[in-house]
């Protein structure tokens, strides 16, 4: 996939605020929308996953990226949406299985438990890894209630 097509919705709430802003920055090939949190001030992590699960639900965005503290919050959040698949990634391998095995659309960081360069490198990935398909397909069919 070419990094031209690729529109990524980026939100965080206070305990991801900085991780977001250095995501923001290492993004630079893509078109990245912020929507929020735009400072470290305590923030309500739902008021910023809402409006980036939204904006990928409705196609006008491709991924989104969520971060928070544990990357519990934004995920339960997110998840809510009945076309996101939002998967909390604490490894590259994991975020390259959330991609192939179950076309995650939204990528949550714990930015309290990875490093920016891990936060970085699962960002890579999970932009540029496919969805397998195939057997893949039929589970991830039946995850919407």
């Amino acid at each position: 996939m070419s990094t031209d097509k690729i529109k990524i919705a980026i939100g965080s709430d206070h305990a991801g605020f900085e991780y977001k802003e250095m995501l923001r920055s290492y993004l630079t090939d893509y078109e990245v929308k912020d929507f929020g949190t735009y400072s470290p001030e305590s923030a309500d992590y739902p008021d910023f996953a809402h409006p980036v699960a939204s904006a990928v639900e409705s196609t006008e965005f491709t991924f989104g990226i969520l971060v928070c503290g544990s990357a519990n919050g934004v995920a339960i959040t997110a998840n809510k949406h009945q076309q996101i698949r939002a998967a909390i990634c604490w490894l590259n391998e994991i975020a390259a299985l959330a991609r192939q095995h179950n076309n995650a659309n939204v990528l949550c960081i714990p930015a309290r438990f990875v490093s920016e360069d891990l936060a970085k490198e699962m960002t890579t990935t999970f932009l540029h890894t496919q969805f397998e398909g195939g057997r893949h397909q039929n589970r991830v069919s039946k995850m919407s209630c």
